[in-house]
């Protein structure tokens, strides 16, 4: 991240600790400095300590203060020390002893409380004045001061730990959001693909069953031909029209458009419509339908669908056997379909690719509708497909 578009708190935070730190040694040296003018002090070796010795000591206790985050024990139980014989270092040794509450490191804070309280009772005597306070005095200021220092580190570091659990409860969600769209893309993709087949399959493997029947046939009439080149020209704008359906339903409905509504998905009722285009396809279909009570529209759906592929499959691989249709049920019972071709005569010639894909996409739509799925072959060699499907699904 270039550096003018970093965050700019935690740059904040660091000069208001280094003037908060420089303020206290500055108020502590100050005081100490007022104390032994009123108390008269003329011990030479007292004075050049103060202006020399306790100034060095200030100077090296705020060097070690960026070094607190790798030894945060260490520094602050060393600062605190030198605090005993330097008030310029009182900044760093209540900073670092902050900085150790705030790790909530109630160990280390068992050694270098007791140091603070020294370094007040040691710089009392270190540094007398004209009225030096008793014993207990310094003792009881000592703890209210390492108390208050430990309190508000404590308090800081319960809220920047508060802090960082959001921050990664932040992130955690915004990864388990992107997941989410991902597997809501990935369905989306997978459902794209099965309408494509269930409906592209239908109409793509009438056109090859026509053209690989002008291909072999070399005895047809030229009627005959054009029959048969009328048929698949009429699939494949079918096939054209189905596609451009399957993608209307599709479109996000959200989405602003000013193409006319998209043609419904078909339903149960449609079933008759897709029987009798088999039957003018050369297809021999038998459909029986036993069904009390309104289908719902995603019930009719699925079972159309199902339907569908079973003929799509019975053409490709056994072309010309009699397929059977029945779809029986009742709200009570659920809804169950059968589709079953009897065993092809002879080697299929010209015979389409079959990809497995219809089947595997049949099973998830009725799955996915709380139904049961089941196909293969029979005893005697045909093939039978069959559904079940709760009523209201």
């Amino acid at each position: 991240m270039p550096e003018h578009l970093a965050p700019t708190h935690g740059r904040l935070g660091s000069v208001w600790r280094w003037s908060l730190a420089i303020l206290i040694s500055l108020v502590s040296w100050g005081a100490i400095a007022i104390a032994m003018s009123e108390a008269n002090i003329s011990d030479e070796r007292i004075i050049g300590w103060f202006f020399v010795g306790d100034i060095a000591l200030g100077i090296l206790s705020f060097c070690l203060v960026p070094m607190r985050h790798k030894w945060p024990f260490g520094i602050a139980l060393a600062t605190n020390l030198m605090a005993t014989v330097s008030g310029s270092s009182a900044g760093p040794a209540t900073w670092t002893m902050g900085s150790l509450a705030a790790r909530h490191w109630w160990r280390g804070l068992l050694a270098v409380a007791p140091a603070a309280v020294l370094a007040g009772i040691v710089q009392e005597r270190l540094y007398p004045g004209e009225d030096d306070l008793p014993l207990w005095a310094s003792i009881v200021f000592g703890l209210l001061i390492a108390g208050i220092v430990i309190a508000v580190g404590w308090a800081m570091g319960s809220q920047r730990n508060l802090m960082d659990s959001l921050r990664e409860r932040a992130h955690t969600a915004e990864r388990e959001q992107q997941a989410r769209v991902a597997q809501a893309q990935a369905a989306e993709r997978t459902r794209i693909a099965r309408e494509m087949h269930d409906v592209l399959a239908h109409r793509i493997s009438l056109v090859a069953m026509h053209a690989g029947a002008l291909s072999f046939r070399t005895d047809l009439t030229r009627e005959e031909q054009s029959t048969a080149a009328k048929t698949i020209e009429e699939n494949a704008h079918q096939a054209l029209r189905d596609l451009r359906d399957v993608l209307g339903v599709l479109r996000d409905p959200t989405a602003p458009t000013d193409a006319p509504p998209e043609l419904p998905q078909p339903l149960i009722g449609d079933l008759v419509r897709l029987v009798e285009e088999e039957r003018a396809g050369g297809m021999r279909v038998n459909l029986d339908q036993q069904l009390t009570g309104d289908v719902t529209d995603n019930l009719g759906r699925t079972a159309y669908r199902i339907v569908q592929e079973a003929l799509t499959n019975a053409r490709k691989h056994a072309p010309g056997t009699v397929v059977d249709a029945t779809l029986a049920g009742s709200p009570a019972e659920g809804l169950t379909v059968t589709v079953h071709n009897a065993k092809p005569v002879g080697r299929v010639r010209h015979a389409l690719p079959a990809s497995g894909l219809g089947l595997i996409g049949l099973e998830e739509r009725v799955t996915l509708a709380g139904g049961r799925f089941a196909h293969g072959p029979d005893p005697d060699g045909g093939y039978l497909v069959y559904a079940w499907i709760p009523w209201e699904s």
